[in-house]
């Protein structure tokens, strides 16, 4: 996995897509739909240069056909294309004829390119961002560009399109009213355990990243921090071997302790709390006995108690029970 230009992992799919040419090999530019934002039949031949400023352009995350037609017009007429890697961004320009110049922009270079951009975008540039696939700034350079632009009084423009994060949503089958992306989870199992306690309340649905290597590890501290909660494993989104496994999260660290790393990029989803409040005395011993057989007594209170709805010491004084342990306080 890179690591963008602003420290955050990229763990996104590495694919592009593209724009038609007139019968004389030119770019043919693409026009903007009727009562878009830059519909405006006054400007006429002006219709060919881009405002100056800074686009936020998202390309494919897999099937090179899910680029939009504004996206591609933006690539070709922007001054520069802005890339998380130039070779990556290569695939995409050859398929579509994108002649306009190359910047890298990475975590290897960022704090000395940066200020570069800026100056020629406060010059009058107009340059787009893209990631190696998806929409930038999603687990993906970009953060301290668009935030340095917007200090500067330069423009900032989005160009939507795909994300691999939305794409995994929408087929999990997990509730999308209220959802939290946050991300790649730390490498470490401490670390990552205690984000996840941090996140066992939230009441909504939780998206994450995941290498391949740690899924398994990463599916089991989830289980063992937030519960057997229903959850879905996304992976190589849009492309050929396209899958989404939908089972409890017991099941599926199961899953792929015993297969293995899967091939691809992942996303991981997992369901909300449970709506109830309270549980049962045996659901609760369920979710006890389940979460103790990977986390301390204190880890696995916690995440069932931020499950069920109820009180920690409630759940700590049970666990004790179940462990055949003396009552004693819970620590703080």
């Amino acid at each position: 996995m890179a690591r963008s230009a602003d420290g955050t992992s990229s763990g996104k799919a590495r694919s592009r897509a593209a724009s038609g040419r007139s019968e004389a090999g030119r770019p043919e530019p693409i026009g903007p739909s009727p009562g878009s934002k830059s519909a405006d039949p006054a400007r006429g031949a002006e219709a060919t240069a881009l405002v100056p400023g800074l686009y936020i352009v998202a390309t494919p995350i897999g099937n090179l056909a899910d680029i939009t037609l504004r996206a591609l017009d933006v690539l070709r007429r922007a001054d520069a294309i802005i890339c998380e890697d130039t070779r990556v961004t290569a695939t995409l320009a050859q398929r579509y004829g994108l002649a306009a110049e190359r910047i890298a922009y990475h975590d290897h270079n960022a704090d000395w390119v940066r200020p570069k951009l800026i100056a020629r975008l406060a010059a009058g540039a107009a340059m787009a961002l893209v990631s190696d696939a998806g929409t930038p700034l999603i687990s993906d350079p970009g953060f301290k560009l668009v935030r340095e632009s917007v200090a500067a009084g330069i423009a900032v423009t989005a160009v939507p399109g795909a994300s691999a994060a939305l794409a995994a949503l929408t087929v999990a089958g997990l509730p999308t009213d209220r959802f939290l992306f946050a991300g790649f989870l730390p490498a470490k199992s401490g670390a990552r355990r205690r984000m996840l306690r941090e996140l066992a309340a939230v009441k909504a649905s939780l998206v994450f990243y995941e290498t391949a290597p740690r899924l398994a590890d990463a599916l089991a501290d989830m289980l063992a921090m937030l519960g057997d909660r229903p959850a879905a494993v996304a992976r190589e989104l849009t492309k050929l071997y396209e899958e989404v496994r939908r089972d409890g999260l017991s099941a599926l660290a199961e899953h792929y302790r015993s297969e293995g790393p899967p091939k691809g990029e992942i996303v991981v989803i997992v369901g909300p709390p449970g709506a109830d409040a309270a549980a049962t005395d045996q659901d609760l011993d369920t979710q006890l006995v389940s979460a103790l057989r990977t986390a301390s007594l204190r880890e696995a209170s916690a995440a069932v108690a931020a499950a069920t709805g109820l009180p920690r010491r409630q759940v700590y004084a049970r666990a004790l029970a179940l462990q055949g342990k003396r009552a004693s306080p819970e620590p703080e």
